[in-house]
């Protein structure tokens, strides 16, 4: 198989768009959101629509186990108990049924931040809130833990949290890795020598077969910067080398991977998979 590459496309004007979309972009993979990702209220999925989308990703090319489904950004999993809680564990809820209707296996989630109550208390409520939102569906959607740039009190920074939380959920979890959100929190990927060593790290904390997708992102940060801010494919902190070296991996290249670049006077999407096909000669 070759490599399944793409970007996070719009639903703009409906789910069912997503696939033009990112066809339009070259891809044979992609990421979406199932509905107003800055919002709490989400509109129910329309049936025809959904229908359109499934048609139109079978006649697409791109299998279905390339299509990822990204969490809206204002849920935090890890809080402590109170209604921003309720309503992110019911936002969970719904994104897993979602991709249920939808077809999608994959849901990646931020994992968000303990505000202040230290490591472990985020630990059981980012558990909890899985488990919970999962008891009120029948859907088989995998939950994917997303690594992040390691913000202040935030969760799963480090490849130890993240074999913790899975330590404590069932076989039906794994993780996406933001190559942007590894280098910010510490690990360094600008050379081969750094991707594997970072990799071997990883599989030896977590398992490499926890890895489902991919977020290929260069760095506007420096290393350890905790600075989430994503930059095109070899413009940023990370660079080139580290890029290639990175996606030529054994255990990365059979992976879908998603690009979350900008889109801006530097680059468009159409630029970056120009840039990611120059990673592979």
């Amino acid at each position: 198989m070759g490599y399944r590459v793409g970007f996070h496309v719009s639903i703009s004007g409906g789910i069912s768009n997503s696939v033009e979309n990112s066809k339009r972009a070259n891809c044979s993979a992609f990421q979406i959101f199932s509905r107003n990702p800055r919002g709490w209220a989400a509109k129910p999925l329309d049936s025809a629509d959904v229908s359109l989308f499934k048609s139109s990703l079978a006649a697409s090319g791109i299998d279905s186990n390339s299509v990822v489904v990204h969490m809206p950004y204002l849920p935090n999993l890890s809080g402590p108990d109170g209604d921003m809680y309720s309503k992110s564990v019911a936002t969970l809820a719904g994104e897993i049924e979602r991709c249920h209707v939808l077809g999608i296996k994959f849901l990646v989630i931020h994992l968000g931040s303990h505000l202040g109550k230290g490591a472990e208390n985020g630990i059981n409520q980012l558990v909890k809130a899985i488990q919970t939102a999962r008891s009120k569906s029948k859907s088989q959607t995998m939950v994917l833990l997303e690594n992040n740039a390691g913000q202040k009190n935030s969760v799963g920074a480090n490849f130890g949290e993240l074999r913790k939380i899975l330590d404590r959920l069932d076989g039906n979890t794994g993780v996406c890795i933001d190559t942007c959100h590894a280098f910010a929190s510490g690990y360094d990927i600008r050379t081969a020598e750094g991707v594997d060593k970072t990799l071997s790290e990883f599989d030896d904390m977590v398992g490499l077969k926890a890895v489902q997708v991919i977020h290929l992102n260069d760095s506007k940060g420096e290393l350890n910067s905790n600075l989430d801010r994503h930059e095109h494919i070899g413009l940023g902190n990370i660079g080139r080398a580290g890029l290639s070296a990175f996606v030529k991996h054994r255990d990365v290249k059979k992976l879908p991977i998603i690009m979350e670049t900008p889109i801006d006077e530097k680059r468009d999407d159409i630029g970056n998979m120009k840039a990611f096909l120059e990673l592979l000669a």
